[in-house]
């Protein structure tokens, strides 16, 4: 049986600056319509980044959405149509005050699959050099270099609650042969 949803018609309920709320009539595979509520976002990246001496860069910062400050890698949006390796880059280095020399990705995250088409892609690199942050005029954070065996812990404690943040992490371990299966 084939799943997929064919899009019927659609209107905008709401487009904003970083946002698109579409509501969308769908025909599903059983002939029915149903309604589908999206967010439409232009993406985001997300660079882990790891010291020599097996620290990782983390940003505490207050999140407004949660009202909680979290602990997240550093990552920002993608502007409409960027190159998200470009846009980490760009991002890594306004937050951090480091600019990456080479990036491997990592994989792309869906952090919210059943309403938002937006994707973070995961970037790596363990070579970069000192430069200086560029916030943005509403951006506040605390970076700091966490030893990634305490950031595993944060995991497991639940302190680190950030899905791309942990998801980065797995795929790290998991690609760099740290863990095994």
């Amino acid at each position: 049986m084939d799943f997929r949803e064919v899009k019927i018609k659609g209107e905008v309920m709401y487009d904003g600056k970083i946002l698109k709320v579409c509501r969308d009539t769908v025909l599903c595979p059983n002939g029915n319509e149903a309604y589908r509520e999206i967010i439409k976002h232009n993406g985001g990246a997300c660079v882990l980044a790891i010291t020599n001496d097996n620290c990782v860069f983390l940003e505490e910062q207050f999140r407004y959405a949660y009202d909680e400050m979290l602990y997240e890698l550093p990552a920002g949006k993608l502007e409409l149509n960027e190159d998200p390796r470009l846009a980490a880059i760009r991002e890594f280095e306004e937050e951090t005050g480091y600019k990456p020399n080479n990036m491997e990705l990592l994989g792309i995250n869906y952090p919210t699959c059943g309403y938002s088409n937006e994707k973070i892609y995961l970037y790596y690199t363990d070579d970069f050099v000192e430069t200086q942050t560029n916030l943005d005029e509403d951006e506040f954070l605390l970076v700091k270099k966490v030893p990634l065996s305490e950031v595993l812990q944060m995991i497991k404690d639940g302190k680190i609650k950030d899905g791309k943040t942990i998801n980065a992490i797995m795929l790290y371990l998991l690609k760099k042969d740290k863990i095994t299966l």
